[in-house]
């Protein structure tokens, strides 16, 4: 496996449609000043977030549970901002569309500004012919208030590539998030 570079990265968004809408170039000023940047670098992709966000709440005393998800335990924002609460989580999901080739594989990291500030995004792969929106987790692991923005650089995409296609791909095995859209809650 080899980690890609940015030629590599604008051929196959453009040639392959691997990422919509995609940016060539890394964009770091924005109409109204500066911004968190998004868009190629150089050996990865930064992607931004929507303005769709689900924020944990506990208002119903649920439990937390993967199997047996409680929806209730999310209140839904539509804003150019998201306020995650202190030592909290919030759920949003990737500007970009995303289809995986079947001989690669993406790790998706989050950006030091905001691991900087006590904000994570959870690290996970996109395995070869996985196809959707990323559902981005944030957690706020201060004790304070924390802000998300929408439309600016959330995370990092790292793109590996084989020498060799994998024998069974997501999408042969029918995986459960393949082509979400939205912000995806847990599905068993």
């Amino acid at each position: 496996m080899s980690i890609k570079s940015d030629k590599w990265i604008r051929r196959m968004a453009q040639e392959r449609g691997m990422i919509a809408p995609f940016e060539p170039r890394q964009i770091r000023n924005g109409s109204n000043g500066k911004i968190i940047s998004h868009g190629t670098s150089s050996y990865g992709y930064d992607i931004r977030c929507s303005s769709e966000f689900k924020i944990f709440t506990n208002i119903n005393s649920a439990i937390v549970d993967p199997k047996n998800f409680a929806s209730e335990s999310f209140v839904d924002v539509i804003s150019d901002v998201c306020i995650i609460p202190p030592n909290s989580f919030a759920l949003a999901r990737s500007v970009e569309y995303f289809r995986i080739p079947r001989n690669v594989l993406v790790i998706c990291l989050g950006k030091s500004t905001y691991a900087r500030c006590g904000i994570i995004v959870n690290v996970t792969p996109l395995e070869p012919e996985w196809e959707g929106h990323i559902t981005l987790e944030f957690s706020n692991t201060t004790p304070l208030p924390a802000k998300i923005y929408a439309n600016e650089g959330v995370a990092q995409l790292l793109f590996l590539e084989s020498d060799e296609e994998c024998e069974t791909s997501y999408k042969d095995r029918g995986g459960k998030y393949q082509g979400q859209k939205g912000v995806t809650l847990p599905i068993t």
